[in-house]
C-alpha cells in the first residue's frame, strides 16, 4: 500500500513541475546597438538585422532626460544600417543601454490579400477557439487570431510568401496561472509577408519545432514547424494570427480572409477546415 501511495505523489510531482514558469527568457531575434559619447554628442549606431523594417524608440532615461524625446522614433528598411548623431554635453555613460524594438513601419500601406490555410493540402482541423474568443483571443494583439486543433507533431505551413522575422523554439513547458499569461514564454515563428505589409505568426510550437531559420524565404503553403503545447494553453493546438504595425502599441491583430471563401472572421469553435490547396 505505501508503494502506491509513493508512486502516485512521484508522479504527481513529476507533472507539475512540467508546468512551472521558466526562467529562461528567448527572443524572436537579436540586435546589436551601439552608442558611443565624442564631443558633447552622442553616437546611436542602428542596424536592422531582419528582412522587415523595424522601428527603434529609448526608453525614458533617469540619468539622461529627456534623450529620449530627441532620438524620437526611427524606422529602418529591411537590413537597414545607419548612425544617429544627438548633441548632448551632459551624457552620463554609465546609463545602460536600452532600446524599445518593434516590428513594422506604421506609416506603410498593408494591401490585404487571401491567404492559405496554416496546415498542408489535404489536412483539416476543427476550430478551438475564433475571433474574440473569451479565453485568450480578447486583447488588441490577439482578438482576430484562431486556434486550430493540430496535435503535438503536426505540420505547421505557412499562409503567404514571406521572411522569417522572428522565431522562438527553446521553451519546453506549458501553464495556465496568471504568470503565464502576462508573460509569454510559447515557441512561436513570424512571418513578414512584404507584398501585402501583412506579419503572421504561428505558436505553441514544440520544443526544437521549427524546421526554418530566421531570415529564410518562405513560400505559401511550404512547411515551417512542428506545433506543440508550449505556453499559455490549456491544449494542444495551433494558435494562428495575422498582424499590422501600429505607431503606439506595435504589432496588433487584424482581420483576414483564407482563400477558397473561408471566412475567418465567420469560423467558430467546433466548425471543421480543410485545406484544399497550397
Amino acid at each position: 500500500m505505501k508503494k502506491i501511495i509513493i508512486l502516485v505523489l512521484t508522479i504527481i510531482s513529476s507533472c507539475t513541475s512540467l508546468k512551472e514558469f521558466p526562467k529562461e527568457q528567448y527572443y524572436s531575434f537579436i540586435y546589436n546597438f551601439d552608442r558611443t559619447f565624442k564631443n558633447d554628442s552622442v553616437y546611436f549606431h542602428l542596424k536592422n538585422p531582419l528582412m522587415c523594417p523595424i522601428n527603434i524608440q529609448l526608453p525614458k532615461d533617469s540619468l539622461n532626460s529627456n534623450l529620449d524625446i530627441l532620438f524620437g522614433k526611427i524606422t529602418l528598411c529591411k537590413l537597414q544600417d545607419t548612425i544617429i548623431n544627438i548633441s548632448f554635453p551632459n551624457f552620463s555613460t554609465t546609463s545602460k543601454e536600452k532600446y524599445i524594438v518593434k516590428y513594422g513601419d506604421p506609416k506603410r500601406e498593408i494591401t490585404k490579400n487571401k491567404i492559405g490555410l496554416p496546415f498542408p493540402k489535404g489536412r483539416k482541423y476543427k476550430i478551438i477557439q475564433g475571433f474574440n474568443g473569451k479565453f485568450s483571443h480578447n486583447s488588441a494583439t490577439s482578438k482576430n487570431a484562431i486556434d486550430f486543433s493540430l496535435k503535438i507533431g503536426d505540420t505547421i505551413a505557412s499562409v503567404d510568401d514571406g521572411y522569417v522575422v522572428g522565431l522562438i523554439e527553446k521553451y519546453k513547458e506549458f501553464g495556465t496561472s496568471k504568470e503565464w499569461k502576462e508573460i509569454d514564454k510559447s515557441n512561436y515563428i513570424t512571418i513578414y509577408h512584404p507584398q501585402s505589409g501583412l506579419y503572421s505568426q504561428y505558436v505553441h510550437l514544440n520544443y526544437n519545432g521549427a524546421i526554418i531559420e530566421l531570415g529564410d524565404y518562405i513560400q505559401k503553403g511550404q512547411p515551417i514547424g512542428i506545433s506543440g503545447m508550449t505556453g499559455y494553453t490549456t491544449v494542444e493546438h495551433l494558435h494562428f494570427n495575422v498582424k499590422i504595425p501600429t505607431d503606439r502599441y506595435g504589432l496588433i491583430s487584424t482581420e483576414y480572409e483564407f482563400e477558397n471563401g473561408i471566412k475567418a472572421d465567420k469560423l467558430k469553435k467546433g466548425d471543421v477546415v480543410k485545406n484544399i490547396t497550397q
